[in-house]
């Protein structure tokens, strides 16, 4: 957290609370100036590299320098890319939400049928279901 890397999510959620209408809730005291300074500059930081690394990716995608199957076009090779990405991040948020759910009782995770199924298989039997996904997902 100290070093910034990450600050770019923090752009993201502040985008997707704007989108929504809703404030950002957050249990912290307000930043003072320096603090708001620190924070901002972290949160450009951690773009620019963000930016970076998605450019040299791309760049070495359609160069063709990655380790894909030869005779693969390179639009291929970006388009597999972000479907890979996408997978990755579903997996993540399943993994924010599974543990938010476990910590809510029965009677009160709603009456979505997917969302129901979800719950039954990874809650009922054994009780490995949910570590197993975890590990699972490594």
């Amino acid at each position: 957290e100290w070093t910034g890397l990450l600050h770019s999510s923090y752009l993201i959620s502040m985008l997707v609370s704007a989108l929504a209408g809703k404030p950002v809730e957050s249990k912290e005291p307000p930043r003072d100036i320096g603090g708001n300074i620190t924070f901002w500059v972290k949160c450009l930081y951690s773009l620019a590299l963000l930016v970076f690394c998605f450019a040299v990716t791309l760049v070495a995608l359609f160069d063709g320098k990655t380790t894909m199957w030869e005779g693969v076009p390179p639009i291929v090779a970006v388009i597999i890319f972000f479907i890979l990405m996408s997978v990755v991040g579903m997996l993540e948020g399943m993994q924010i939400a599974f543990f938010a759910v476990a910590k809510v009782p029965d009677s009160e995770r709603g009456e979505a049928k997917f969302a129901k199924m979800t719950c039954d298989i990874l809650f009922g039997g054994t009780g490995n279901n949910l570590p197993g996904f975890m590990i699972g997902r490594q």
